[in-house]
């Protein structure tokens, strides 16, 4: 892939997540009564928080992010229009959550996945890269505003990033129509499994149990 043509990928998918992930993080705040600061730093901290945590990871330094003057100002302005919109508005824009929610995974993921690539990275840390730019502002925005992550949930949810990092790390995204197709089927699969309430499987544990000092069989 040419640096012209990585550069672009990286441009278009940086441009939708930050603005997709940044209005989410502001409509969350919004629900939770938060003021204007409180929105913009939800907002911005969802946008980003995932980058960062993938560069943590991968060995970029956190202030690569301050680079990047043009993004925080496209999230920034994002998130005050937002918060500016009429309730009548939001409320209508609520109807959108998932799907905004599913392109900044889907956005994210791919995006973290090509850096990943470009860095000779190997397979396993290109999926985590897709994993951690994905859904990591998403998990840092949950638990800031109370919530249980959407992660953590047994929703089908982290393994589309993983999917996205995993046709990534075996070269198939090498021009911007792959990533634009990648980035619709990734949107696409989260959709279905949203609507269709697909879920992992999962067990749980009563803390009651514990705490009343019921022996448990092995």
């Amino acid at each position: 892939m040419r640096d012209r043509d990585r550069q672009m990928h990286w441009e278009i998918l940086s441009y939708v997540g930050v603005i997709t992930f940044a209005v989410s993080g502001a409509i969350i705040a919004m629900e939770e009564g938060y003021d204007l600061f409180g929105v913009l730093f939800l907002g911005l901290i969802t946008a980003f928080g995932g980058g960062i945590i993938r560069n943590l990871m991968i060995g970029i330094p956190v202030s690569n992010l301050w680079t990047q003057g043009p993004l925080l100002h496209i999230a920034a302005i994002a998130v005050i229009v937002v918060f500016l919109l009429p309730l009548r508005w939001i409320h209508r824009w609520k109807y959108l959550e998932p799907i905004l929610d599913a392109v900044g995974l889907a956005a994210f993921s791919i995006q973290g996945a090509l850096l990943a690539v470009a860095m000779d990275f190997p397979k396993t840390a290109i999926i985590f890269a897709a994993m951690a730019t994905g859904v990591g502002g998403g998990v840092i925005r949950d638990v800031l505003a109370g919530r249980k992550p959407v992660v953590f949930r047994d929703e089908v949810y982290a393994a589309w990033a993983c999917l996205s990092g995993l046709i990534c790390s075996f070269h198939l995204v090498q021009t911007t129509f792959q990533s634009l197709l990648l980035l619709a089927a990734i949107v696409a699969l989260r959709l279905i499994s949203y609507y269709f309430s697909w879920k992992i499987p999962r067990r749980q544990l009563s803390r009651d149990r514990y705490r009343s000092g019921a022996n448990t069989p092995l």
